[in-house]
């Protein structure tokens, strides 16, 4: 992990990771289910629609302007997605992945 918690006048960047190949921007997103398992099939995904994706890439060239990045460069940028789904006392259900979500 590179950076977390970044926040410009566009709002807050989650994580920023990097591996030889990618420079990874990453929206977390968390959800307390409430229904029964499966009944919500987006999950905390749903709360990343198009505005967000946009808000989420502005964030990520305002940080990549600031020269944050230390090294070299990977050579492609990816938008990924990390989902948390918790029960309503607060344990883990499901911890998921999305890269190239956007």
């Amino acid at each position: 992990m590179i950076a977390r918690n970044f926040r410009t006048r566009f709002g807050e960047l989650d994580l920023v990771a990097r591996d030889e190949r990618f420079l990874v921007f990453c929206e977390v997103k968390t959800r307390i289910v409430r229904g029964a398992p499966g009944e919500d099939v987006l999950g905390p995904f749903a709360a990343i629609g198009a505005r967000k994706q946009r808000q989420v890439r502005a964030i990520a060239r305002e940080w990549l302007t600031h020269g944050r990045l230390e090294g070299r460069r990977p050579p492609e940028v990816r938008f990924d997605a990390i989902g948390v789904s918790f029960d309503a006392r607060g344990c883990v259900l499901m911890l998921e992945h999305l890269e190239a979500a956007f």
